[in-house]
Order: C-alpha cells, then sequence, then structure tokens
C-alpha cells in the first residue's frame, strides 16, 4: 500500500545520516511520494571525519532509488529567499507540482544562558527556525493552491511546548513556529492545506548523541550517566529514534489526516518538559 503514490514531498535539513530530516525522507519515499531531499552546502562532521552534505543527501537519494522510489537532491539554504524560489521552482520543473512541505531545518545558535545570548544568535535562530518556514511555506503555497490543496508539516520540539533554562533563543522561535503553523491551518484550511506541527523530544540524532557525549566530557562522568540523567523526566526513560518522528510525519502527510490540521503533535516519550 502506497498512500502517498503521486504525491511530491520536499523535506528541509535532511542531510544527517541520523538525522530526522533523513528518516522523514526515506519513510515518505516508502510511502510513495517522490521526494526532493535538500539541505545548507558544506561540511558536516560525521563520526569525526568531514563530509559534503551534497554527499549525504546523494547518498539517501541512492538509498531510495535501490528501493524503487523517486528522489532528487538540492542544496538549499532556508535564510535565502532567491534560494528558495530556485528549488520550488526546480522541483514544479521536475515534477509538476508539489504536495508536502516538511520545514525540518533548524539551529541551535544561542544555546546558552540568556544573558550570554547576544542579537546576532539570536537573528541566526530567527533566520532559519522561523523565517525560514515561513519563506518556504510562502513560496510553497501557490503551487498547492493550484492543486488543489497540500500539507505543510512543521518540526518543532519540546521547546515548541515549554522552556528549560539555557535554550531561549531556540525556545522562543520553536513557540513562534506554532504560532505559524496554526495560521496557516486558519488560513489555508479552505484551500485544502493542512498545516500541523511535529514536537520531538530527545531523539538519538547525530546531533543528540554528541551533546551527550559534550556534557559528559563537561560534567567528569560517563554517557551513560548523562543519559540517565537526561531521561529521568521523560516515561520510557530513553531517546526516541528518527523513524518515529518520520512515522508521526507521514501520518499527518497521508489520507488518514485528512481532517487534521493546527494541532501540535508530540513524540517525546511522555516526557514533562519544563515549564
Amino acid at each position: 500500500m502506497c498512500p502517498l503514490e503521486g504525491k511530491i514531498a520536499l523535506v528541509t535539513g535532511a542531510s544527517a545520516p541520523r538525522g530526522i530530516g533523513r528518516a522523514i525522507a526515506l519513510r515518505l519515499a516508502q510511502d510513495g511520494a517522490a521526494v526532493v531531499v535538500t539541505d545548507i552546502k558544506g561540511i558536516m562532521e560525521i563520526d569525526g571525519k568531514p563530509v559534503q552534505r551534497s554527499d549525504l543527501l546523494q547518498a539517501t537519494v541512492s538509498e531510495i532509488s535501490t528501493t524503487g522510489g523517486v528522489a532528487i537532491s538540492l542544496m538549499l539554504d532556508v535564510t535565502k529567499a532567491d534560494n528558495i524560489d530556485a528549488v520550488i521552482g526546480e522541483t514544479i520543473s521536475k515534477f509538476g507540482r508539489l504536495d508536502i512541505v516538511v520545514n525540518n531545518a533548524g539551529s541551535l545558535a544561542g544555546s546558552n544562558s540568556f544573558l550570554a545570548t547576544t542579537p546576532t544568535q539570536w537573528k541566526s535562530s530567527f533566520e532559519v527556525n522561523l523565517l525560514g518556514p515561513m519563506m518556504v511555506s510562502q513560496a510553497a503555497i501557490p503551487h498547492m493552491q493550484k492543486i488543489g490543496g497540500g500539507r505543510i508539516i512543521n518540526i518543532g520540539s519540546t521547546g515548541s511546548l515549554g522552556a528549560e533554562p539555557g535554550f531561549g533563543a531556540y525556545t522562543a522561535m520553536k513557540h513562534g513556529l506554532v504560532g505559524f503553523s496554526k495560521t496557516l491551518a486558519a488560513e489555508f484550511g479552505p484551500d485544502g492545506i493542512l498545516c500541523n506541527t511535529v514536537c520531538p523530544g530527545y531523539i538519538a540524532t547525530d546531533m543528540h548523541n554528541a551533546a551527550n557525549v559534550r556534557l559528559a566530557a563537561e560534567r567528569g562522568i560517563s554517557v551513560g550517566q548523562t543519559k540517565e540523567e537526561r531521561y529521568a523526566h521523560v516515561a520510557t526513560r530513553d531517546a526516541d529514534l528518527p523513524e518515529d518522528v518520520a512515522n508521526a510525519v507521514a501520518y499527518l502527510a497521508g489520507p488518514q489526516a485528512n481532517y487534521v490540521t493546527g494541532i501540535n503533535l508530540p513524540v517525546t516519550g511522555g516526557v514533562t518538559f519544563g515549564i
């Protein structure tokens, strides 16, 4: 069964091998969508080695292709309007339509105490975490209107639902993303465009695993002890997998969510998060 057969999906921030974006791309392709996987140009360090993000995207395209799916990779900086327009234009030129947008690209700029957060860090967080989804959605929506509908799925965070010390910029933008999603849901529902937010908790991504290692070194304890401390307030007492976030996105992108819009869907292991 391919519930997304004939649909075209675009996923931002999809290069990390153990990342949420890549898992989403693979799952949407598994469900039958042709997928445009995107990320910013540059190098990512994987297991201590520098790797071009373009090569990582192409590896995801190859994996989708070997299982009979259809995918292309394009470089996309979500803070650049002309780059967004070019990528959306190339998607339409290649596939003739755009049905699903997953705004997954994000930044932890300004992840320190509020008084130590600089205006530059705050601006950087805003540009990636909130302005980027706005510009991508604004470029995509007219194409969705032409075909009678679509899905926009924004990737939030537990930082969209509560707050903890040390993540002021990120939390502010992720809260804003929820309001943005609800605005799109209200304004474009009559056009058949549904918009929702998926809010992951602790997910075992490259970024999260690196944070565990860093925190362990800073505290002089083992990675195992660090995980135990961090996950103590998670009902499942563990981090989740990117694939489980992808499952939530696939639900919201698919026909079973035809009457679901404007919601926040936590994928958090029952975490009780902050204030």
